[in-house]
């Protein structure tokens, strides 16, 4: 099946999200965290409508649902596709101004804004595999927000190329367009009976030709210390300071292995993500990753240790762990459904790109969505440097994201 996409309105669908600030927040307790993000679900919503998707709707909590009917007769599993609108907080992503690199030929890209901020391919080897392609940064001042605008175009590009091929068969096709993904809570309110597909794929990862089936296995571990705070001219004997115990904690975990810094490859780790402290109470916040829930269980058994050694050596002193499960890797789920994987390397080969399965040193909402029972494996949109000043896309690599989708609700319908 040759796939003639318009390049054009997938760039300009992503031009034009990229330039709506959507950074969601880990300070807010509301859901969304930030309601900017409404901002791009609305005007999707208003899209999908356009295209002829009369059921397409914003939930209370922010998601976009919307669905596309079959085009066969055969009984076909419903297929869901899912890209989050929400960019990191970890860099701004207001007053975004994409730029377009025509004709990439190799060597540096300074962006203009900021010309310390250089995308060199020596650290950027997936550039030697886009000579020639067209490239799209940010000036360097903000980041891109290809993460996960990139997914949202190419979904949005999908389905509408599907709706004006009906000649195309394919089954049933269910859109979702979630909040909050880069704080951890995409899925928190996430209505897996209206989503209504029986497996989906996430459109949410990096390299073109790359499918991810294996994430870390996720906890965050937050320990607490009580001190005794008194006047400092009086404390003599009586001042327990609870910032000292947490630095000796912080001192006793492992520092050359077993940090984000130190490790690579399936090897988890123990990060301290962020700490609040005074004399009566300090509060350090981790993050625990592991491919295993063995690996995992290993770590945090580690932390209780370090924490009892702490106990003896200050009986006055109040330390407790406490453990939240964020996700859980998805292969768990996926293994025990090969066709999902399968039926997508297929699609990827049939661009003419070299399909690569593989694992991720993160999490996705397919994480979450795969043990609520939506199997749900995680395919490239062409990005490069999320969450960074120096995120880049190739627009050939997005199109190759966009024939991967269409390629994948044929093979379904074929395979039923």
């Amino acid at each position: 099946m040759e796939l003639r996409v318009s390049v054009e309105e997938m760039v300009g669908r992503f031009l034009r999200y990229v330039v709506i600030n959507t950074q969601s927040s880990e300070e807010s307790e509301g859901y969304p965290s930030t309601a900017r993000q409404l901002d791009l679900c609305k005007l999707l919503v208003e899209e999908l409508q356009e295209m002829g998707l009369a059921d397409a709707r914003l939930s209370e909590h922010g998601y976009v649902f919307a669905g596309l009917p079959a085009t066969t007769t055969k009984d076909v599993p419903v297929i869901g596709l899912i890209a989050h609108v929400d960019t990191s907080p970890e860099v701004t992503g207001a007053d975004v101004k994409p730029i377009v690199h025509r004709d990439y030929q190799g060597g540096e890209l300074v962006l203009p804004g900021a010309p310390s901020q250089v995308i060199r391919p020596d650290d950027n080897p997936a550039l030697a595999k886009c000579i020639g392609h067209d490239l799209i940064t940010t000036d360097g001042t903000t980041l891109l927000g290809a993460d996960n605008k990139a997914g949202v175009a190419e979904i949005m590009t999908a389905v509408d190329y599907l709706i004006r091929h009906p000649e195309i068969a394919h089954g049933p096709i269910r859109v979702a367009f979630t909040v909050d993904e880069e704080v951890g809570t995409g899925t928190k309110y996430f209505d897996v009976k209206e989503f209504g597909a029986q497996y989906a794929y996430t459109i949410d990862g990096e390299t073109a030709g790359d499918l991810e089936d294996e994430t870390f296995c996720a906890d965050t571990a937050i320990v607490t210390f009580g001190g005794i705070n008194l006047h400092p001219g009086f404390a003599k004997g009586r001042m327990l300071n609870s910032q000292r115990a947490a630095a000796e904690f912080i001192d006793f975990m492992p520092k050359d292995t077993m940090t984000p810094e130190t490790t690579d490859g399936r090897v988890g780790y123990i990060h301290l993500h962020s700490m609040t402290g005074s004399v009566e109470k300090t509060v350090l916040r981790y993050l625990v990753r592991d491919f295993t829930m063995e690996g995992l269980q290993d770590k945090e058994t580690l932390m209780k240790t370090v924490l009892d050694t702490l106990r003896k050596k200050y009986p006055r002193l109040v330390a407790e762990l406490s453990v939240e499960e964020v996700y859980r890797n998805m292969k768990y789920i996926l293994d025990d459904h090969p066709q999902v994987v399968d039926y997508a390397l297929e699609a990827i080969g049939r661009t003419g790109l070299e399909p690569r399965r593989h694992s991720i040193r993160g999490g996705t909402d397919g994480a979450r969505l795969s043990a609520m029972g939506i199997p749900t494996p995680n395919i490239f949109t062409g990005g490069h440097n999320f969450h960074s000043r120096l995120e880049w896309i190739s627009i050939q690599d997005m199109e190759k994201a966009v024939e991967t989708i269409v390629h994948l609700a044929a093979i379904w319908e074929e395979h039923a």
